[in-house]
């Protein structure tokens, strides 16, 4: 069944569907048609935004909070739907889905119940007889622009802490994952959410996302994709002085060290690294691995790839499933054949992909400065490489233009707390995978992977969508 999706602006479902998103699985399979908007309409969901956010900043954070909690409920009662359209549109599994749109759900709790808890400080004054007060004055509107491999959780996570704190919003999906935006969106405006708080507009990023970034209207901008696309927003929006918030990409490095088991190390870089296909900004890439223990890693991390089932995302056993374009196939395969040229082994995967089924693949006996272990692919693909020791493995993590995760495998608790010190990343996992992230913690990385300002999720979230305003309350 194909579902038309089309833009919501003003309270309006508008635009008619000319584009189509199939399934990566079975490409007879339309999921959805949606519109190829243009900058006009960019400009007009700005304006219903702009209209709307005095109003609904009016109400109280606990009134703002009850929209979002009863969005998240009427999410609950279509989990089952909404995952399986996700899958459906990108690609996952189905246990993958559900626990995406969960992720979704919770979020939208927890920072519907943060309604609660949003205020100022009371603080001490040096002048008799007055009181000094803060206040976290919503931005206005905030842009947000969101990625396709987390289709429904990012934009959760992005626009309820928008929400809760009073600002109205302007949402631009990803063109390959019209439908699980729409989802959420419905769940909003049908949990009663005023018209034009929150307005929803499909088309190509270099338009209609180029229209946000440069709209004067809009106070705050948060980007979730390439690091090159991310950059380039950050221009246009530090010219005109606006808040930008960007998280990007990742070649997240994992270290294996010889008092590791090697059996439990390579489950963990597994799922760190096949997990979602390998499209996640927070996957396991690159692996190095110390003398003692890298022939036993890689016969262990072999095993765990030959147990990776792919296939269709619906279908029971599938433990793997397609890559989410021809595009991001041509690019997984193009970054294999460019490391065979420069001389790795390949003793898994990096066969003649089924369609868009690309296999667990393994690369190794390549050099630190190759392609492979430089370079995002995402895609199922993790580099095995050499660390002398635990200093030259850190010193090869951090040497690296990303800083998004890492992980060390160590029964060593002086050794890993020393790598949580010193390595350069915004998320440091110790004996577990590099993706995944408990929704109430920071999230953010360092270097090309972030601006590293303002971090997402976690109470500190609504500090992006907020300015402090302090007051002095003189009682005579």
């Amino acid at each position: 069944m194909t579902t038309a999706v089309q833009n919501l602006i003003d309270g309006g479902w508008t635009g008619s569907p000319g584009s189509e998103r199939r399934n990566p699985a079975n490409p007879s399979d339309v999921v959805a048609s949606y519109p190829s908007s243009g900058r006009e309409d960019a400009d007009a969901a700005v304006a219903a935004a702009a209209a709307a956010q005095p109003g609904w900043a009016a109400r109280t954070p606990s009134a703002r909070g009850a929209v979002l909690m009863d969005a998240a409920d009427l999410l609950r009662t279509r989990h089952a739907l909404v995952a399986r359209d996700l899958v459906r549109e990108e690609g996952k599994t189905l246990p993958e889905a559900m626990g995406e749109v969960r992720r979704a759900i919770d979020v939208l709790r927890y920072f519907g119940s943060a309604g609660w808890r949003l205020g100022g400080d009371v603080l001490p004054s040096s002048v008799p007889d007055t009181t000094v007060l803060t206040r976290a004055e919503p931005i206005g509107v905030a842009a947000l622009i969101t990625p396709w491999n987390v289709p429904i959780a990012i934009p959760a996570w992005k626009m309820a802490p928008a929400l809760i704190s009073g600002n109205a919003v302007v949402l631009k999906p990803a063109d390959l994952t019209p439908l699980s935006a729409t989802h959420l969106a419905r769940a909003l405006t049908d949990a009663g959410l005023p018209d034009g708080v929150l307005n929803v507009v499909h088309g190509p990023g270099a338009v209609v996302g180029d229209a946000l970034a440069r709209d004067e209207r809009v106070g705050a901008l948060s980007f979730t994709g390439s690091t090159r696309v991310g950059l380039g927003l950050h221009g246009i929006l530090s010219a005109r002085r606006a808040r930008v918030q960007l998280e990007m990409g990742g070649k997240n490095g994992y270290l294996i060290l010889d008092d590791a088991d090697p059996a439990v190390a390579a489950r963990i870089v597994a799922a760190g690294g096949f997990g979602l296909t390998g499209q996640a900004c927070t996957a396991t890439s690159r692996v190095y691995c110390t003398p003692g223990v890298r022939g036993a890693f890689l016969t262990a991390l072999a095993a765990e790839a030959a147990r990776v089932v792919t296939g269709d995302g619906m279908t029971d056993g599938t433990t793997m499933g397609p890559v989410v374009s021809q595009a991001q196939l041509d690019t997984d395969i193009t970054a294999v054949e460019r490391a065979r040229a420069q001389g790795a082994s390949i003793p898994t995967g990096g066969s003649t992909p089924d369609g868009l089924l690309f296999p667990p693949t393994i690369l190794t006996d390549l050099d630190h400065d190759t392609d492979a272990a430089r370079e995002e692919i995402f895609g199922p693909v993790i580099t095995v490489l050499d660390a002398r020791d635990y200093d030259d493995g850190l010193a090869k993590i951090n040497d690296s233009p990303y800083g998004l995760t890492a992980g060390i495998c160590t029964n060593d608790l002086t050794r890993a707390q020393h790598f949580a010190a010193h390595v350069q990343v915004g998320v440091v996992k110790v004996n577990r995978p590099t993706t995944g992230l408990d929704l109430n913690v920071p999230f953010g990385g360092v270097k090309d992977s972030s601006t590293n300002t303002f971090r997402e999720q976690g109470p500190g979230a609504v500090e992006f969508y907020t300015w402090s305003k302090t007051v002095y309350i003189g009682t005579n």
